[in-house]
Order: C-alpha cells, then structure tokens, then sequence
C-alpha cells in the first residue's frame, strides 16, 4: 500500500491548490463561473500532450468513439458536478471550510464500493471515521464563527461533489484498459461540454476573465488538474480489485485539510490552529499511517500483487462494481 498511499498524498498536496487558488480569487471578485470551466479548458492540451508522448492518444480516441455516451454521462457527474459545485461553494466560504467539508469523499466512497457489493472491512470503516472527526476537530475553532447560512451554502454543493467524484472515477475506472493518466484525458474531454456551456454563460453574465484570474485559473489546471488527478488516478487505478485498499487509497484526500491550512496561512491569511485544531490534524495523520499500513481484506498484509497495475479485462464492464 506504500506506493499506492504514497501518490495519493501528493494528490492531496497538488488538490489544496484548488481550495486556496479558488478562495483567493473569490475574494478578488472573480466569477465562479470562470474558476471553473477554465481549469478543464486548460487541461485539454497539456493532458492531451502528455498522454501522446506516452503513446495512450490513439486508446483514449478509440474509446470515446466507440462509447460517447458513457463518457458524457460519467465524465459530467465525475468532473462537472464535482468540480462546479466545489468552487461554487468557494465563494461562500474560506477553503479551510470547503476542504474540511469535502471529507466528506471519504464516506461517499465507502457508501458507493458497498453499494456496489464491495466488502468494506469495520476497521477501514473505523480508520476512516477516525479521519473524518481529525478533520471536525481541526476546523472546530474555525467551524464556530461561521453562520449557519454560510456552512449551508458550502456543506450542500460539497456533498454533491463528495459523491460525484469517486461516483464518476469508479464507474469509468478499467474501462476499455485505459490507465489514469489516459482516463484524466478522456474524462476531460467527455466534460467539455458542460465546461464550453458554463464559460459562455460567464462571458455573457459577467463579462471576460481578468489577467490574473487566467493566471490562477492556469496554475489550478496545472498543479490540480493535471498533476494531481494524474497521480490519484493511477493510485486508485493500481488497487482498483481491493475495496478495502481502495477506500484507504481515496481516504488520503483528508491531506488536503492540513496543506489547504498551510497554503491559506501564507497566500490568504487564516488563525492558527489551537489545541483542538493541532489535535484533528494528529488524527488525520495517525489515520492516513493506519490506512497505508493496514492489512486487506483476507486478513494478510498487502502482497505486491495486490497493488501492481491490473491487466485490463477483454469485456471491460462499467457497472461501477469493483472487480476481484
């Protein structure tokens, strides 16, 4: 599980990029609208660059043509009513308090592989559980001075996002032997029409973007994007048979707490945590080391089999049930 937990925490790192850069840029008066359909139109050609250096562009077209409608479909709820409700709700409060929310992905992803006839262990269920209040802990003191219609206004859209996310990954994950970085592409690709649609409504409603919303708008496309879907993607890509392991791989998101924290403190400006906020922020980092070292679910450790990259099945099926 080392390696698999290891790409997602960098994820988490390259992630809190979002929270900061859409916070800030909220706060300097950008639209919503522009924060979110230019991260995806700027993924198009750095994704698509990186996939045909890696020789995956001819896979990833064959893919989308032979099945449009699974990408469409599952590219939107993955990528659209993830990432347009999540900076949405970025205007109406700090990132501390959408990355906090946004936790609760980890839920959502053990709701979802159960649903699917996943066998989700009671200790993946208790580590994830020990996360999730790490993160109400760390976000107390913050969590106390926002009004109720304001953590309204950022609690619903995040858990929309919440379940869109691992919803729209899973469902697409192993389709057609694509590999993560393949899938970032496809699934940028399958999303642009709601990202055409939203940008056309901004440029109608609030005008053209500013100079440095472009700019922050193309480092979030980068750092988040680009880089840290890419490495999510290929983490929970090498323990896609592993319920368990999957949930612990989508579980290290709750990293994004601490470095949303950080990024804050240095570009935007936030309190320092107390006694309560440094405790959550210990049992984020204790679960995340009982996820990583944490034994499957036949009850022995993690064999290197169980998280090297699978082959993919001649009959790809988009069920959304994880495969054994």
């Amino acid at each position: 599980m080392a390696g698999p937990m290891a790409l997602g925490i960098v994820a988490a790192a390259c992630f809190a990029t979002t929270f900061v850069l859409n916070r800030w840029m909220s706060v300097a008066g950008g639209s919503w609208l522009w924060s979110a359909s230019l991260r995806y139109l700027f993924m198009v050609v750095p994704m698509a660059a990186l996939v045909a250096l890696r020789g995956g562009l001819p896979g990833v077209l064959r893919s989308l043509r032979a099945r449009p409608a699974v990408w469409l479909v599952w590219s939107t709820v993955g990528f659209g009513l993830f990432y347009a409700p999540l900076t949405w709700a970025g205007e109406a409060g700090a990132g501390w308090l959408v990355a906090s929310t946004w936790q609760l992905v980890i839920v959502a992803g053990i709701v979802i592989g159960a649903l699917g006839g996943g066998r989700i262990p009671p200790r993946t269920l208790g580590v994830s559980a020990l996360i999730v209040v790490g993160v109400a802990l760390a976000q107390l003191q913050h969590a106390r001075g926002t009004g109720l219609g304001t953590v309204l206004q950022v609690v619903l859209p995040v858990a929309v996002a919440a379940v869109a996310y691992p919803l729209g990954n899973r469902r697409l994950l192993g389709l057609d032997g694509l590999d993560g970085v393949q899938r970032t592409l496809a699934m940028t690709l399958g999303s642009l029409p709601l990202w055409l649609a939203l940008a056309g409504t901004a440029a109608v409603t609030q005008g053209p973007p500013t100079g440095g919303q472009l700019v922050q708008c193309l480092a979030v496309a980068l750092m988040s994007g680009v880089v840290a879907t890419t490495l999510f993607f290929r983490a929970t890509d090498r323990v896609r048979h592993h319920p368990a392991a999957l949930g612990a791989v989508e579980a290290t998101q709750a990293a994004e707490v601490p470095f949303t924290l950080l990024g804050e403190a240095l570009v935007v400006g936030v309190a320092a945590p107390t006694a309560a906020g440094w405790a959550g922020l210990a049992l984020i980092v204790l679960g995340l080391c009982a996820h990583a070292l944490g034994r499957t679910p036949g009850g022995t450790a993690a064999r290197r089999d169980d998280v090297a990259p699978a082959r993919a099945p001649a009959a790809p099926e988009v069920s959304g049930r994880p495969r054994r």
